[in-house]
């Protein structure tokens, strides 16, 4: 695994389409304009680059993100810039505040086929492509077709093959997709996980990734908003008066505490940042400056729940 002294990344979710997933409660929708939304989007993005990020992930499932970096990296020339991507959701819910289908997910090899076709447009800067949320529902993992065509684009563009994971049987997707090969040889090298304070299930696993050298890649490093205080999780009060506590000790802000946590528990090649807004992302950043004692990290390691209960009560959030 690599060590990586800028370790956040910023994943793009956010900047792509005006919803995501998060404990926020439903506010009335003001008026959208896609033209400000892309303009701060890529305002966001170059902010993010000036403030030493250089792992951009995005997907077409995540509205215009794509495109963005897509227009963003025509201006710029800096190879020590990586872009990851992925493919397998289609973004349906067309800007509108109020749809109710956000996206769909389909894991055939036309859908492949369809969206590299547009994500080509990112190289060289594009060093990763995954599935987007690899399930044993949907089959991907023993599509012979789609792994065939992943090891195509791998040799002849010379990319990291990899997948992101959700849900409680994470671990089991993870293990069967280190044991694909093609050619005699690995077919995936990263793996963008869900890992935090709550769900922290990857470390049953860590070891076993490690040692086959793969590339980590943590996600919803603050648990969908979950680790900020919030009246309707009372159970969390212990965790959010330590988090804060912590904070205040080192100066920074709650977020920054997390993804710390992230980095120092599994050295991964990157924490990604969620950021929707430049106060935001600085906050992030904060991370990059403070070291968590060993007395920290074994409290916040005791604030781990079950991996069923987290996905049990991720399942229940909005779109807002």
């Amino acid at each position: 695994m690599e060590d990586n002294d800028r370790y956040i990344g910023l994943g793009t979710a956010a900047i792509g389409r005006p919803q995501y997933i998060n404990i926020r409660k439903k506010q009335p929708n003001a008026d959208f304009s896609l033209s400000s939304f892309r303009k701060r989007g890529l305002q966001l993005i170059q902010k993010a680059y000036q403030s030493g990020i250089r792992y951009f992930d995005t997907a077409p499932g995540y509205g215009i993100a794509e495109d963005l970096l897509i227009e963003w990296l025509r201006s710029i020339d800096d190879p020590s810039i990586e872009v990851a991507t992925k493919w397998g959701y289609t973004y349906t819910a067309k800007f509108d505040p109020n749809a109710i289908q956000h996206e769909i997910k389909e894991h055939s090899l036309a859908k492949l086929n369809q969206q590299w076709a547009t994500s080509v447009q990112l190289l060289p800067y594009l060093t990763t492509y995954q599935i987007h949320s690899a399930t044993f529902e949907t089959g991907v993992l023993d599509n012979t077709a789609v792994l065939d065509r992943l090891a195509e684009l791998k040799a002849t563009h010379g990319l990291l093959i990899g997948l992101t994971s959700t849900g409680s049987n994470q671990r089991d997707v993870l293990l069967k997709a280190l044991d694909i090969q093609r050619d005699g040889l690995p077919l995936f090298d990263a793996f963008q996980v869900t890992y935090n304070v709550l769900d922290q299930s990857l470390s049953s696993i860590l070891l076993e990734m490690v040692n086959q050298n793969k590339r980590i890649i943590i996600k919803e490093a603050l648990a969908n908003g979950r680790i900020f205080p919030n009246p309707s999780y009372p159970h969390y009060e212990r965790l959010y008066q330590t988090i804060k506590q912590l904070a205040e000790i080192h100066q920074v802000g709650m977020d920054a505490i997390a993804l710390q946590f992230c980095k120092q528990t599994v050295r991964p090649f990157t924490v990604l940042s969620g950021a929707a807004s430049t106060e935001h992302l600085l906050g992030n950043l904060q991370a990059q400056v403070l070291q968590l004692r060993s007395s920290d990290i074994q409290i916040l390691q005791s604030m781990a729940i079950s991996t069923d209960d987290y996905w049990t009560e991720r399942k229940a959030l909005n779109w807002n």
